[in-house]
C-alpha cells in the first residue's frame, strides 16, 4: 500500500550530493555517482505510452514476472518488490530504483530510445552480471558521472520531460555554467522514475538528469556552494 503513496523500498545507486540550488527558478541539485552497470534495451519511439514493451522485456530479465531471463544458475536473496525464491533457471536480481529513459543517440534513426534498470551495487563487474537470454536486453556499464538533477511529482510523460529540461537549461545557463547550452541540455538529459505506475501522481518522485563536465560542475561547486545547509 506504501508504493501507492510513493514510499520508495528499492535500492538506488549510492551517490553524493555536492550542492543543492533550492531558490532557483528551477531548482536542481548536482551529484556525483561511482560506477554502476545496467540492464539496457533500446527500442522505437512511438509517442508517449511506447515504453510498455521494454520494460516488459527488462522486467522479465531481473524475475519480475517470474524465472528470471537470465543464464545464472544460482538464486539469491531478493528485496523489495522482487518476491524472494529459488530457481536454477535463472538468477533473479532485485528491483532498483531509477528506471531510466533516454534518448539512443542513433545518428541514423533519432526516434530511437533506451531504458536502463540499474543493477543492485553488489554487482559491481561484469563477470558478476547474469547474462540476458533475450537478445534485446544489453548489460552496460555505466561511467562515475557527475551531474545535475531537478526533482518534480505528478504525472511524466515526453512532453513534459521536455518542457522541464528546457526549463533546467535556462536556469544552468542563468546561473553561468560554462559552455551551456539549451541544445546540449535536450541532446544529454535523461527521465529517471523511482515509483510504480499505480503510484498517485502526487507522491512520484521523477528527476530530470543531465550529466556535466568536471569543469562545469567545479564552477557550480565554487559558486553555489554556500547554499548546502
Amino acid at each position: 500500500m506504501g508504493t501507492v503513496f510513493g514510499k520508495e523500498s528499492v535500492e538506488e545507486p549510492p551517490h553524493d550530493t555536492l550542492l543543492s540550488r533550492r531558490n532557483a527558478n528551477t531548482s536542481y541539485e548536482l551529484r556525483k555517482y561511482g560506477l554502476r552497470f545496467a540492464a539496457t534495451i533500446t527500442y522505437k519511439n512511438t509517442g508517449e505510452n511506447s515504453t510498455s514493451s521494454p520494460f516488459g522485456a527488462l522486467a522479465k530479465y531481473i524475475g519480475v514476472f517470474g524465472t528470471p531471463q537470465n543464464e545464472g544458475d544460482t538464486s539469491i536473496q531478493m528485496t523489495a518488490p522482487v518476491v524472494m525464491e529459488n530457481s536454477n533457471k535463472g538468477t533473479q536480481i532485485a528491483m532498483t530504483a531509477p528506471v531510466v529513459m533516454e534518448n539512443a543517440n542513433d545518428d541514423n534513426n533519432s526516434n530511437d530510445k533506451k531504458m536502463m534498470f540499474m543493477l543492485p551495487v553488489e554487482y559491481d563487474s561484469m563477470d558478476k552480471i547474469p547474462k540476458p537470454t533475450n537478445p534485446l536486453v544489453h548489460i552496460e556499464e555505466i561511467p562515475s558521472q557527475t551531474g545535475v538533477v531537478h526533482v518534480y511529482n505528478g504525472k511524466w510523460g515526453e512532453a513534459r520531460n521536455k518542457e522541464l529540461a528546457k526549463r533546467l537549461a535556462a536556469q544552468l545557463i542563468q546561473d553561468g555554467v560554462p559552455d551551456m547550452t539549451e541544445e546540449f541540455v535536450m541532446e544529454h538529459y535523461q527521465f529517471w522514475g523511482y515509483n510504480p505506475p499505480f503510484t498517485i501522481p502526487y507522491f512520484r518522485r521523477n528527476e530530470i538528469w543531465l550529466p556535466l563536465e568536471q569543469t562545469q560542475a567545479d564552477y557550480l561547486v565554487k559558486t553555489f556552494k554556500p547554499e548546502v545547509k
